[in-house]
């Protein structure tokens, strides 16, 4: 059986497992998009973490629960007469199409870059009436993705700087305002002009492909692996951190260090070789 068929067998068999628990699961009876919001929003999360950790059966498993959601929200929608789930599919198939031209049409694009470009001034154009272009960020959005979307969605339109490498000035020009912020600003001022820095920096991020939410989650575990390997020696040696000096901690932090370099390091390129 090929991959198509059975996919469709398997679809059409969770949507009359939903159907089935929307009438005989007293939970699954009592839900609505609120209440499945937030419940979301984790399994969001969850998948996220397992894509992080390169699980690939987490990523199955994870991808499973957010399809379960999907089709929860669009039995709900078909209950209050709003739409149903081939509404959805047609939706998002229709929307593919025309937002891929050079696919699907005659349009010629030169590489990636293009294609973004492209894709942002017919998200404009398939609107009714004008809509801004930063109008489609969702409010709840974390922080920190917010900022990298926004940035995204501007280059997009041709905001953007020429050269990569124009950041950098610009980081700078940030820190040297932080600075002098915090050598005799106030709080609100502060915390602007740190916000301006950590935007410049996701900025930079963006220029040069990295994502800077894997980058400071990597930086976040290699943190928590450090420490509890400073925690684990501690107790070993008997001692409490609460009863350590700092530069005796700092002692175990660069054992730390270098136990966890040497771990990462290719075999054969330690000392020696």
């Amino acid at each position: 059986m090929d991959v198509k068929k059975k996919s469709t067998e398997e679809f059409e068999k969770l949507l009359e497992i939903i159907d089935r628990l929307r009438v005989s699961c007293p939970w699954d009876m009592k839900q609505t998009n609120e209440s499945l919001r937030k419940l979301t929003i984790e399994e969001t999360f969850e998948l996220a973490d397992a894509i992080s950790s390169g699980n690939d059966e987490g990523i199955k498993n994870e991808l499973g629960d957010l399809m379960l959601h999907i089709v929860f929200y669009a039995r709900i929608g078909s209950e209050k007469g709003k739409f149903d789930i081939s509404d959805v599919l047609r939706g998002i198939n229709d929307k593919l199409v025309y937002r891929h031209p050079h696919v699907f049409g005659n349009v010629v694009v030169t590489g990636a870059t293009e294609v973004e470009k492209n894709w942002e001034h017919l998200k404009i154009r398939e609107k009714k009436g004008y809509k801004p272009v930063l109008s489609g960020v969702p409010s709840s959005m974390p922080a920190m993705i917010k900022a990298n979307r926004v940035q995204e969605k501007v280059r997009g339109v041709g905001f953007d700087w020429e050269k990569r490498e124009q950041i950098w000035d610009k980081v700078l020009e940030e820190i040297t305002e932080l600075r002098n912020e915090v050598a005799g600003g106030s709080r609100d001022e502060i915390e602007s002009e740190l916000g301006d820095v950590m935007f410049s920096l996701i900025n930079a991020a963006r220029l040069y492909g990295i994502d800077p939410e894997a980058a400071l989650e990597k930086t976040n575990r290699k943190f928590i692996k450090r420490f509890n390997y400073l925690e684990k020696e501690t107790m070993v040696k008997g001692r409490s951190l609460h009863d350590m000096s700092l530069e005796e901690m700092n002692i175990i932090w660069e054992e730390a260090k270098k136990y966890d370099d040497e771990a990462r390091r290719p075999a054969g390129t330690g000392e020696g070789q």
